[in-house]
């Protein structure tokens, strides 16, 4: 595998290290189940979004989100990850173009954003556990049971990228089965929900907070490219990949409230947690243990394939002396970065007891600035390295790369504006994101001043996978 190596005037090549033995490595099919995952975890998470827009609506803001915000996202991915398939992906990305200091907060800006993500996939796990187990529910037994989650992931992970991957296929295939059946059963059900009698919701997401759920539900795309140098022949893979995962994942969304809009169900009755509800009044007790259980897949998947991202990043700043070698140890067989993964799992798994609720536009911030640094890495390389080998190239040129930004930015803008509005800790979600990407700047001071010319000294770099 290999790591970015700072901006130079002339291309310098980025430091080896032992390349992944080729069984060991992903091929299209399991990246796009991986990168599945990594954005959506299947159509859970859209409830909201048809209760605040109604069915029209929601499904018109399902269709547009992927093609401004999705598209335009995974052709600036598929470029990046085809010409620079390096570990590390988007953190290696923005520190070749624009040096350690905005490398670092491409990093910094990705793993606190985790933090927010990471101990709700265990925690979405029990909540559909107990609709089934309501016996988990007591005392801290559903803390245990994320435990046990955040564990066997770990461990899955250690194993390697390709039993991650495979598991991710089969999980995509368990996940997506009882949304296929409530797709073939609804056209036998034509009004027939009309006049349902459903649970008194309790959402009060609006249509501009289903438009934010519905950005936040196809975020997510520059994960897989964390991973690059463990996939086959990644400059024909990437681009293909994430195209098709693009399709999966709109599709995954749009035909099944597209199918529900069929039986007449009022939009007013859904709130998170409701395909379980819609699946008993479609096809009964079976089909809503189904649904339920699909919703501990959509966790446990999640959380598994996220590790395999964000543990990569801890190992690639190793690598590039930004912290301590340590974190770039790989497994001897598996070569997975078991100390990244195991130390990554342990500050997850103590935020499973916090009981914090998803923080959208917090989630959104972030990942929108790491973003944009991405954006403006791809326009920054076709600049200072035009002569870059690039199997997959934006179209249009240097216009087309300046412009496939345009659109996510815009998006962004308005989520941070929305922002505003949202408070936490006694200050708006704005203000306490922007304190969060501050400290990334005061971190890499300190991480700086305690050692200046890094962690790893660059005749050991080639060691460091050993």
């Amino acid at each position: 595998m290999a790591t970015a190596s700072a901006p130079r005037q002339q291309f310098q090549p980025p430091v080896l290290v032992p390349r992944r033995k080729k069984s060991v490595r992903l091929t299209l099919w399991p990246l796009v189940a991986a990168t599945f995952f990594m954005v959506s975890g299947g159509t859970y998470g859209t409830e909201d979004i048809v209760h605040g827009a109604g069915y029209g609506k929601a499904i018109l803001i399902l269709l547009l989100t992927p093609i401004l915000w999705s598209l335009p996202t995974a052709f600036m991915i598929g470029e990046l990850s085809s010409s620079l398939p390096y570990e590390g992906g988007y953190y290696a990305w923005v520190r070749r173009a624009m040096g350690n200091f905005w490398g670092f907060q491409e990093a910094w800006l990705s793993l606190v954003a985790s933090i927010f993500d990471m101990a709700i996939y265990p925690t979405l796990f029990v909540l559909y556990l107990n609709r089934l187990f309501p016996w988990f529910a007591e005392g801290h037994r559903g803390v245990m049971v994320g435990l046990a989650v955040v564990i066997l992931c770990a461990l899955l992970n250690i194993a390697g990228v390709r039993v991650v991957s495979t598991t991710s296929l089969w999980l995509f295939f368990a996940l997506s089965a009882p949304f296929i059946l409530i797709v073939a059963i609804a056209p036998f059900k034509l009004g027939a929900l009309a006049h349902a009698v459903t649970k008194p919701t309790t959402s009060t997401v609006d249509i501009i907070g289903g438009l934010l759920i519905c950005m936040w539900n196809y975020m997510g795309w520059d994960n897989a490219s964390t991973i690059a140098t463990e996939v086959e022949r990644p400059q024909r893979t990437y681009p293909r990949a994430m195209l098709m995962a693009v399709v999966i994942v709109a599709l995954s969304y749009i035909v099944p409230v597209a199918a529900m809009w069929m039986t007449g169900l009022s939009s007013s009755a859904w709130e998170t947690g409701f395909w379980a509800d819609i699946a008993g009044l479609l096809g009964g007790p079976l089909l809503r243990v189904g649904l339920a259980l699909g919703g501990m897949i959509s966790g446990f998947g999640m959380f598994n394939a996220l590790v395999m991202s964000y543990s990569r990043l801890p190992l690639a700043m190793a690598q590039d002396g930004m912290l301590p070698s340590v974190f770039g140890k790989l497994h001897p067989r598996s070569r997975a970065p078991w100390v990244a993964i195991a130390v990554c799992a342990m500050g997850w798994a103590m935020c499973l007891g916090l009981g914090f609720e998803r923080l959208v536009t917090i989630d959104i911030l972030l990942y929108g600035a790491s973003l944009s640094l991405e954006f403006i890495a791809l326009i920054v390389l076709r600049v200072r390295e035009p002569e870059l080998h690039r199997p997959f190239r934006v179209p249009g040129g240097m216009i087309g790369a300046c412009a496939v930004g345009i659109a996510p930015m815009l998006l962004l803008g308005f989520s941070i504006f929305r922002s505003e509005t949202e408070q936490v800790l006694g200050m708006s979600s704005f203000a306490f994101g922007i304190l969060l990407i501050a400290a990334g700047v005061v971190a890499y001071l300190v991480n700086h001043a305690l050692r200046p010319d890094g962690w790893t000294m660059p005749r050991e770099k080639a060691e460091i996978a050993s």
